[in-house]
């Protein structure tokens, strides 16, 4: 029996990208391909941040960055991380998640700033999310 005492540090979550409450309650868990994100832009305190834009991996079924330029099925936009998750310090292994794909958000709030989701991905979601400060 491991009696140490360890001790932990978690960030604060900074979800005022969020517009409403609307979409919270039926988020979608969902695995993120850690290879596909960059440490100093998705994850500089070690944890992926809410808001961040999501598309699905066509081959895997786990979701990376949307990035309108891809061809991996990450042009697609499905939706934004909902709540901050660890990262982990091998790029190998891949956290679960939870992805908000309808409701409102404030693109000026994202992580990234409001140029962070394009027109082709809004185009993506029109119906489930409304982009509005």
């Amino acid at each position: 029996m491991d009696l140490t005492l360890k001790s932990e540090t978690f960030a604060s979550d900074d979800q005022s990208w969020l517009g409403s409450a609307h979409g919270t309650d039926c988020t979608e868990p969902i695995t993120l391909d850690t290879s596909t994100f960059t440490p100093a832009t998705h994850y500089p305190n070690g944890y992926f941040r809410s808001g961040i834009p999501l598309g699905m991996i066509t081959a895997t079924g786990k979701y990376g960055p949307y990035d309108n330029s891809a061809t991996d099925g990450r042009q697609t936009l499905d939706g934004h991380l909902y709540a901050a998750v660890k990262a982990p310090t091998d790029n190998t292994i891949d956290p679960s998640g939870a992805l908000l794909w309808h409701g409102k958000v404030r693109p000026s709030r994202l992580p990234g700033g409001a140029g962070v989701v394009d027109a082709a991905g809004m185009a993506d979601v029109a119906g489930r999310i409304r982009y509005r400060d």
